[in-house]
């Protein structure tokens, strides 16, 4: 026999079980498709027509025909929309209660949070820790905003950390990871969960590589951009230079005449090694491999050139595991 869907929540049951919880009632704010569309749609940032600024909300989400700290969340599937403007905005979203865990772990601080009535309960040990606007929007109106649908419980738009200097991030790192020019989130992220499984102890990125703090890196990540240090590396190929009077050795993976075997490599590895990973269709630069040390490679076999690069990074960071 089928059990009966239970009824959703009404905004009351809402409210009066938050504040059991330990979440401010005056926290909740409430929107739906009518009160996004009277703030001009999903794009809209909102002038008010009640002169309240940008970022003011009352009693819901949308006040006076504006999105308030809801642009935030807006066109989340615009890929270049979102990386110009989460950096430029100081802010990267966090998606699924999972990785809102693993980023408050982490030390890192929301700003707000949006969920869906059914999911809000699901983080309100977390959400009572912290006091920034909770949204709460039906299914449609969280779809229209945000540009999918959100099945994973909840979202939120975190704080980004600052950025340290190269030289404080590496200070007692042995084994460290560059990542050239990556342009896929999917890769990126893949890489950094490669290099946590393997003990890489910080991660740099060159100036054109995918933002790690983008959404789809932060997921594929499973939150690891979380928990290995990183930080760009604003000079590239000149940082090799960097790296080297830093104390390391600067290996790059590239299939070269001359490239010695990853597992032959690492049986005699310099204390300190960065190994270098290159883009997706290219490989690294002409320039980079010169600039670098040494040029190692995984062997192949059966007819297979080369891995793409987030295998790549696993096969290497596994094989120059510290000991």
């Amino acid at each position: 026999m089928n059990t009966p869907a239970k009824a959703p929540l009404t905004r009351e049951q809402i409210r009066a079980r938050a504040t059991e919880l330990g979440i401010a009632e005056a926290r909740l704010h409430f929107f739906d498709e009518s009160s996004l569309a009277a703030a001009g749609g999903v794009g809209g940032t909102g002038g008010s027509a009640g002169g309240r600024p940008r970022g003011d909300v009352g009693d819901d989400a949308v006040v006076n025909g504006n999105l308030g700290s809801l642009h935030d969340y807006t066109q989340l599937t615009d890929v270049a929309l979102r990386s110009i403007r989460e950096p430029a905005e100081g802010l990267f979203i966090a998606e699924s209660s999972k990785i809102i865990r693993r980023a408050h772990a982490a030390g890192l601080v929301p700003r707000s949070f949006l969920t869906s009535p059914k999911w809000l309960f699901d983080l309100a040990d977390l959400i009572a820790e912290h006091d920034v606007p909770i949204f709460i929007g039906t299914d449609a109106a969280v779809e229209s905003l945000t540009g999918f649908h959100l099945h994973r419980g909840a979202l939120a738009a975190m704080h980004r950390p600052s950025l340290p200097a190269v030289a404080e991030l590496v200070a007692d790192a042995r084994r460290i990871v560059v990542i050239e020019d990556v342009v896929d989130h999917t890769n990126v992220g893949a890489i950094f969960r490669s290099a946590a499984a393997f003990g890489v102890d910080a991660v740099l990125v060159t100036p054109r590589c995918a933002d790690p703090l983008y959404r789809r890196s932060i997921r594929v990540s499973m939150g690891t951009v979380f928990q290995v240090p990183w930080t760009r590396i604003e000079s590239w190929p000149a940082g090799v230079d960097a790296l080297r009077e830093l104390g390391f050795h600067v290996a790059a993976l590239a299939l070269e005449e001359d490239s010695v075997a990853i597992r032959d490599f690492a049986a005699s590895a310099p204390d300190r090694t960065a190994v270098v990973f290159g883009t997706e269709g290219d490989g690294l630069r002409k320039s980079t491999i010169t600039a670098c040390d040494s040029t190692v490679m995984i062997p192949m076999s059966g007819g297979v050139d080369s891995l793409n690069v987030a295998a790549a990074s696993a096969v290497a960071c596994f094989a120059l595991q510290k000991v």
